[in-house]
């Protein structure tokens, strides 16, 4: 008894101490919690950054779509050969405006990665970020002029010179905010590597600056290697990561990097903040949307003088001679507002997004930006003209591989699902079906009309812009037709069985990784 009584004694002194330690721990917890929260609240000009940050991708957006207004307003005489102008164009005009939006995709993405350790600003973070805009919307007229005298050194010098000033901006907001923790992100705050992170991130940030500044000396000595330097700052990062995912297939080892050493990386599978990727993609979708409509008030409002003479003060009689404008405009417009719908039902299902989903997202949005030229293509020429046909393979094209990038969107995501998309997605059934059909669906209408218009010869542009207003109609049907097509696979492949264990229903519901395995 006596022993028992003992031990009493000394397990209620021990859940005493443990009881002490624990009060001790929340009371440390509670005060470094209100030292942090003294410490955000006593900087009075500290703020959240999203207002700074939708501004920056409507800026940026916005400056590299507009690049396509050259390339679209390129005058072609009705008796000149589109082939021959096309090959003109691609050439000049359309290589620049690829480029430049490339460029300023780059650039907008770094941004992302950066803004993604720093979550609040203050007021010196702010004018530093509007310096850093205000040098990356002179981008494309650097590029221009390159693109322009490309033997002449001083394009790539305002290039490189832009690129290294705004390389070092971003520095200083590297060593300012980690001067600064309360200005990082939560996972930054409490990890016990900030030095590493610091270092690593000016590391890559630095690496920009340093190829270009390379490249602007090599401008006076021999210029072609100055565009290869320039090349490298864009692709060197894919090129290796691309070698080393070789090496690994090759020698068998999978790697596999934790979350937090995916931050500032160059891996594919690096997170980046899915708000911004849809905030880009919308403004760039509502920027074509608007060139459509600037055309249209510009070249299409009739003169009061000739409507007087000409058409004896009728108005209608003067705006029926633009009936196929106004038919290009509202075809091609559905064209661009449906190309949103399918981005935005994608993006419902899409949880997080990784660096690989944004560079194909990036090539998609470059071929969305260049519906303004093939709108100025498909009513410039006579009908029934080789012109007329060549003009609508060409939107075809365009078109096409808009939506064929917006699938490897989704595929991609579909090897990734249990990181990228939401749980309800993750399982085959009616709505990835349901899902393909709408990503497939422009893919398969713009490659039929493209074999139409190489067979037959009386293709008009007429009939493909009608065929673009109708597509809203499919998109109706369509889950009707999936429904029953999905009904008709269950009752010719999976015919009803009397019993289900549990076994065939947890087979039944395999992840789609393991399905392609």
């Amino acid at each position: 008894m006596a022993e028992k009584e003992e031990n009493e004694i000394i397990e209620h002194h021990v859940s005493e101490e443990m009881e002490k330690k624990r009060s001790r721990t929340r009371d440390s917890h509670s005060f470094l919690e209100s030292a942090t929260i003294s410490e955000k609240e006593g900087h009075s000009s500290t703020q959240s950054s999203h207002r700074l940050l939708a501004y920056s991708d409507a800026l940026i957006s916005i400056i590299a779509t507009i690049m396509i207004l050259p390339v679209a307003h390129t005058k072609i005489e009705p008796d000149q050969e589109l082939q021959e102008s096309l090959q003109q164009l691609l050439t000049t005009k359309i290589a620049v405006y690829l480029m430049t939006f490339l460029i300023v995709t780059v650039a907008w993405a770094a941004h992302i990665r950066l803004f993604q350790v720093i979550e609040r600003i203050d007021d010196f973070l702010a004018l530093l970020n509007l310096a850093c805009m205000m040098l990356i919307t002179f981008l494309p007229y650097t590029f221009s002029l390159m693109a322009t005298f490309p033997e002449v050194p001083l394009g790539i010098l305002l290039f490189c010179a832009c690129a290294i000033v705004i390389g070092l901006i971003q520095a200083v907001i590297v060593i300012y905010g980690f001067g600064h923790p309360y200005l990082l992100n939560d996972h930054i705050q409490i990890s016990e590597n900030q030095t590493f992170y610091k270092r690593h991130i000016l590391k890559i940030i630095l690496r920009v600056p340093a190829f270009c500044f390379f490249a602007g000396i090599f401008s006076f000595i021999f210029f072609p290697l100055s565009y290869v330097l320039l090349a490298l700052v864009i692709f060197l990062p894919y090129i290796t990561q691309s070698l080393k995912w070789c090496g690994n297939k090759i020698v068998g080892r999978q790697e596999e990097l934790p979350e937090s050493m995916l931050l500032y990386s160059y891996h594919p599978s690096e997170p980046l903040s899915k708000e911004r990727v849809e905030a880009f993609t919308d403004g760039v979708y509502a920027i074509v949307a608007t060139l459509l409509i600037l055309d249209i008030c510009k070249d299409n409002v009739p003169d009061r003088n000739e409507v007087k003479e000409k058409y004896q003060g009728s108005l209608i009689a003067a705006l029926s001679e633009f009936g196929p404008e106004f038919l290009a405009y509202f075809g091609s417009f559905v064209t661009v507002g449906l190309l949103w719908f399918v981005h935005h039902s994608l993006f419902l299902h899409v949880t997080k997004a990784t660096r690989f989903m944004g560079l194909l997202n990036t090539f998609s949005l470059a071929c969305v930006g260049g519906l303004p030229l093939a709108y100025q293509l498909t009513h410039e020429f006579t009908k029934n003209s080789r012109n007329e046909l060549e003009a609508i393979q060409i939107s075809c094209v365009i078109i096409f591989f808009a939506g064929i990038f917006q699938l490897a969107i989704w595929v991609t995501a579909l090897f990734n699902e249990r990181e990228t998309l939401h749980p309800y997605m993750r399982y085959g059934g009616r709505e990835h079906a349901f899902m393909f059909a709408k990503l497939a669906l422009y893919p398969s209408v713009t490659l039929t009309t493209f074999f139409l218009t190489c067979i037959l010869s009386k293709f008009s542009a007429q009939i493909f812009h009608l065929m673009q207003i109708v597509v809203p109609f499919a998109f109706l049907a369509l889950r009707v037709l999936v429904s029953v097509a999905l009904s008709l696979l269950k009752l010719v492949f999976r015919p009803a069985k009397p019993m289900h264990n549990a076994l065939e229903e947890d087979e039944s519901r395999l992840p789609f990784n393991d399905v392609v395995s």
